[in-house]
């Protein structure tokens, strides 16, 4: 036997030519196909280390400045310097390894969804065995209840439907016929003659054939490509790169520049060699990608008390640069649950039909809860209420009649309820209800209960005809009489709606910017009726099926992409082509979806958010982000609270980064007019690493400004914008102004009071920590004033008055004085620093209200 043959595509003479349907495999053939096709299990992915998620958080280009900077200040001498660089680096890492060590279990999911036995015919005998020694060429027996274990060509088949939605997307289960040829193209939820690994049996008896175990399984083929999809980088970490290389090479340039001035000046090598170490610790902001880390920790905090649940950091980020939301249909739109939204009668005739469809069926109510068939659980619900009677015959539903009776005792009287298709119950009608009266039925009755039907199923209902007959005598099951001579009653449409908040959160998605598309394995009138219906198909846009992209090659869906608003009867690879096509565009793809069918492409999109309540374990697994209420609205809440984090982290990187070029402009002067260093290498890593971080932090919980969701997404996908540019340049400057005139006035360059080089080193010192403290409540917003903004942020004033606190004690207190090459200062010196500690807010504004603030 051959794992990839097309098995729905042959007759069933050709299926069972080698086999023996009465008593299947010896034990001695079933040892002899466990060796040579393997166990029924999927294999395993190689997980990291805890060691290798910590080597890798090395790999930031920031994080390897610094530890070079680490290296050859510890080689200077400058052990403190070293230490505290080097702390910084492994408390970054070990943040990183804590919020990315999560086992990628998503096989492991997959595995789980294997029953531990199966029910096979071996020697003649039927037994159980667990499903790991399932192999070709086992007959498997299926029940109402099973879980189907591994891929079966089906031979004999007694109404069986199969749930096949967390594989195809397909709400309703699929009737199997064995005897069906299916052609070659179709898709897996058309293969009505086969059953698939992870299936579920909801009614009726079969006995399949193994065609498929493990990895050779549709569920295996699912696992390979989880497997074989790579995590590219999210949005935020190339930024951070991007930027990390840029400040690198701006540092290499600026060391290699100021140690070259400053030789040729006359200076001493060791003293410019120093210099230019300060120099590169200035341009590189130390605490930037642990100010980061702690911000998206912070956002995921925020997003769980939201109902979504983050799973990996970098994703809190990416959500804010989403531009297309791909949706799974089933569970995600919809609510997954069939109910009846219309139904029809002659002249009111309600009641009778609800009595019908309730008598006449097999669901039952447990702890609330209907089970059993969607369609019979829908009608259930709609019906319930109704009196109960006693059943005492029936003739089961079966997919070549394609209709059920059932005989329930009423007043005495025996009474047959019968429902199924249209066509099959109107084959065996020959009156009709009309009001309190029965009249034969006539040719205009049939035309009026066809049109109702066309109209129903125009809207994607999935219609049942019901009818009734007093039968006199003894009746027994099974008996066909009971068919016949049948009282038309009514029609009954149902499908499984979409979400009551769904329609709103469409529409702000498209206030934001953001396309929302429809994927789903259901078929293409449902998936179209349910689209227009929450507002996702547009007029003009396009509706096309999983044969139809098969056609396609990936260029063309390419160019037909953005016009196509949903995708029905599709495959996990469609949804891979989807996404790429998509990507290929330079959008930032989000993917809902719950079923194991979904997984792949989860793990593809740049976002991938699986159901919490619904959804399989397989693709919580793939996920980046799980909605706990399973609802799509959270999606979008999650894309605002997105859009507010990745703000925020583009106000810390103003921030640090203006700070640091105030730091490279002090520097930068000093060099070039051949003055004393104003500030040692010590003073920077203070300032960067302890008095900017909380700050920075403080800015990260910054709440949303408003009119966050009618912005277009940023499809610059840059931290570093030109406007961005302007404002780190030109306020990164005015603190190197400040922080140059503090330090003049420090040494007795300006003023009248004599000074020396440590006092200009404290009094710099002081004014660069003071004023970039007052700066950072200039970053809330770059047009609203700074006087509007102040309050906004409880954490940022505390971060501010924390800050300015250990400012004074490295100021004030003389032991620590010492460590810093401190020195005290005079009445003077503090007014001067008190001045220009205030004069960011103030320039700023007026930049503001210049509209020069960029």
């Amino acid at each position: 036997m051959e794992q990839n043959t097309k098995w729905y595509d042959l007759e069933l003479d050709k299926v069972t030519q080698d086999v023996n349907v009465e008593q299947g495999l010896t034990t001695a053939q079933a040892k002899e196909n466990l060796e040579k096709y393997g166990h029924n299990k999927l294999k395993e992915e190689k997980k990291r280390s805890i060691l290798l998620l910590f080597a890798d958080q090395f790999k930031d280009v920031m994080i390897i400045i610094l530890i070079l900077a680490a290296l050859i200040s510890g080689w200077l001498g400058e052990t403190i310097d070293a230490v505290i660089i080097l702390a910084i680096v492994v408390v970054n890492a070990i943040l990183g390894v804590y919020q990315e060590f999560k086992a990628e279990n998503a096989l492991k999911a997959l595995q789980d969804l294997s029953a531990p036995t199966s029910h096979v015919i071996r020697n003649g005998v039927e037994v159980a065995i667990p499903s790991e020694e399932l192999t070709l060429g086992d007959l498997v027996v299926l029940e109402a209840g099973d879980l189907v274990n591994a891929d079966l060509r089906l031979i004999k088949t007694s109404s069986l439907k199969i749930q096949e939605a967390s594989l195809t997307g397909e709400s309703v289960p699929v009737e199997k016929d064995s005897h069906v040829l299916v052609d070659t193209k179709a898709p897996l939820g058309d293969r009505v003659n086969m059953a698939y690994s992870s299936g579920q049996v909801t009614y009726g008896r079969g006995l399949g054939l193994v065609v498929a175990t493990g990895m050779h399984t549709e569920v295996g083929k699912i696992a390979s490509i989880l497997s074989s999809t790579k995590n590219d980088s999210t949005p935020l970490q190339k930024q951070l790169n991007q930027l990390g290389k840029i400040l690198g090479i701006v540092a290499i340039v600026a060391v290699v520049g100021i140690f070259t001035i400053g030789v040729l000046n006359g200076k001493e090598p060791f003293e410019m060699f120093m210099t230019s170490v300060s120099l590169a610790v200035a341009v590189i902001p130390e605490s930037l990608p642990t100010v980061s880390t702690i911000v998206l920790s912070m956002g995921v905090q925020k997003m769980v008390e939201q109902n979504a649940i983050i799973r990996t950091l970098p994703s809190v980020e990416t959500l804010g640069s989403t531009t297309v939301i791909c949706s799974d249909k089933t569970g995600t739109l919809t609510q997954n649950k069939m109910t009846v939204t219309d139904s029809w009668t002659l002249q009111n005739n309600d009641e009778l039909l609800k009595r019908t469809v309730y008598l006449c069926n097999d669901s039952r109510l447990l702890e609330g809860e209907w089970v059993g068939d969607p369609t019979e659980t829908a009608m259930s619900a709609w019906a319930h209420g109704t009196e109960i009677h006693e059943r005492i015959a029936e003739v089961p539903f079966d997919s070549g009649r394609k209709r059920m009776t059932t005989v329930n005792l009423i007043d005495g009287n025996q009474i047959a309820h019968s429902k199924g298709g249209l066509d099959e119950i109107l084959a065996i009608t020959t009156r009709i209800q009309d009001g309190d009266n029965v009249r034969p039925i006539t040719d205009e009755d049939k035309k009026a209960i066809q049109a109702q039907n066309e109209s129903m199923a125009s809207n994607a209902l999935r219609v049942l005809a019901a009818g009734y007959r007093p039968v006199e005598g003894e009746v027994k099951d099974g008996d066909p009489a009971l068919e016949s001579d049948l009282i038309f009653i009514g029609l009954v449409g149902m499908i499984d709606p979409a979400r009551p908040e769904v329609k709103e959160a469409i529409r702000i998605s498209k206030r934001a910017g953001i396309r929302v598309v429809m994927i789903t394995g259901d078929h293409a009138i449902t998936a179209e009726a349910i689209g227009r219906e929450i507002g996702l198909l547009e007029d003009g846009q396009e509706v096309i099926s999983g044969p139809e992209l098969d056609e396609m090659s990936d260029d063309e869906l390419k160019a037909r992409v953005k016009n196509i608003g949903v995708y029905a009867r599709v495959s996990p690879e469609h949804k891979m082509r989807i996404i790429d096509a998509w990507k290929s565009h330079g959008e930032i793809v989000a993917m809902t979806g719950d079923g194991v069918n979904d997984a792949p492409a989860l793990k593809k999109a740049d976002i991938g958010a699986a159901m919490g309540i619904v959804g399989t374990e397989v693709a919580k697994s793939a996920s980046d982000m799980v909605l706990t209420d399973d609802n799509f609205a959270t999606v979008v809440t999650a894309v605002k609270e997105g859009r507010r984090i990745r703000t925020n982290i583009k106000k810390a990187i103003q921030y640090l980064l203006s700070c640091n070029t105030g730091e490279l402009f002090t520097l930068l002067i000093a060099t070039l007019f051949n003055w004393p260093t104003p500030l040692l290498a010590i003073h920077i890593l203070w300032i960067n690493l302890v008095t900017d971080s909380l700050p920075a932090l403080a800015l990260g919980v910054d709440p949303a400004e408003e009119g966050l969701m009618d912005e277009q997404p940023d499809r610059q996908q840059s931290l570093f914008t030109k406007q961005m540019a302007w404002r780190v340049l030109y306020q990164g400057i005015m603190i190197g102004v400040l922080t140059t005139v503090a330090f003049l006035f420090g040494t007795g360059s300006l003023g009248t009071s004599p000074g020396s080089l440590e006092q200009g080193q404290t009094m710099a010192f002081a004014v660069l920590g003071f004023s970039q403290l007052s700066h950072s409540f200039n970053i809330h917003s770059p047009h609203a004033s700074v006087f509007k903004t102040i309050f906004v942020n409880k954490r940022l004033i505390q971060a501010v008055l924390i800050n300015a606190l250990m400012m004074l004690i490295v100021l004030l207190i003389p032991p620590v004085q010492e460590i810093f090459k401190l020195v005290p200062l005079h009445m003077m010196d503090w007014a001067i620093i008190l001045i220009l500690t205030f004069v960011p807010p103030v320039f700023v504004e007026v930049m503001k209200k210049l509209g020069l603030n960029g």
